[in-house]
This record gives C-alpha cells, sequence and structure tokens, in this order.
C-alpha cells in the first residue's frame, strides 16, 4: 500500500470510528440543494448581467462587396487580397496561402 508522507499525520484515537450507514446518513442530511425560485414572467426581463445594458444600441454595419483585388477563399470563405492566392482553380474557386500552406 502507497504512504503519502506529506499527508498530516493523524493519531488513531483521532481518527473518526463512524459506522458506514452514520457517515451516510450524515451526507444525506448536510446536503444542501440550492433552488432558484422562478416565475415564467422572470424569465425573460428578470436577469440582467452588470453593465450590460445594450437596450439602446444599435448595429449599423455597412457592408462592401468585394473589390476587384480581392478574392473569397473556398476553404476558410475570408475575403484576402488577391496577392495571397495560393491555387486557383479553373471553374473560378480561389483558396488562399494559409489553407493551402
Amino acid at each position: 500500500m502507497a504512504t503519502d508522507y506529506d499527508a498530516p499525520r493523524v493519531k488513531e484515537e483521532d481518527q473518526p470510528t463512524d459506522s458506514l450507514e452514520g457517515l451516510k446518513a450524515q451526507q444525506r442530511g448536510g446536503a444542501m440543494t440550492a433552488v432558484i425560485d422562478v416565475e415564467e414572467s422572470d424569465a425573460i426581463d428578470g436577469f440582467d448581467l452588470p453593465g450590460a445594458d445594450l437596450s439602446g444600441e444599435e448595429l449599423l454595419i455597412k457592408v462592401v462587396p468585394p473589390q476587384a483585388d480581392e478574392f473569397t477563399c473556398m476553404s476558410c470563405f475570408l475575403v484576402r487580397h488577391r496577392s495571397q492566392i495560393a491555387r486557383e482553380k479553373k471553374n473560378g474557386e480561389a483558396y488562399c496561402l494559409d489553407c493551402e500552406g
């Protein structure tokens, strides 16, 4: 049997001699379960994260079409500059250096 020499040494009279049934009863009685009483109306509006009030914010995104010197990699689907083309197929599909490397 392996001995843990780093563990604190305990005298035999200090060790608990409870029975297995007694230990199980202590565990069942001492176990606490967290219960949150939530109503259905609270499920959506009731929980707020601190500093996360984004109700008045709008996202404005300007979508720019691909430029003449750009391509979309058919592997990672990122828009890249044409200088990063590693391979281009006859049907127009292009792959970037990162995906082909």
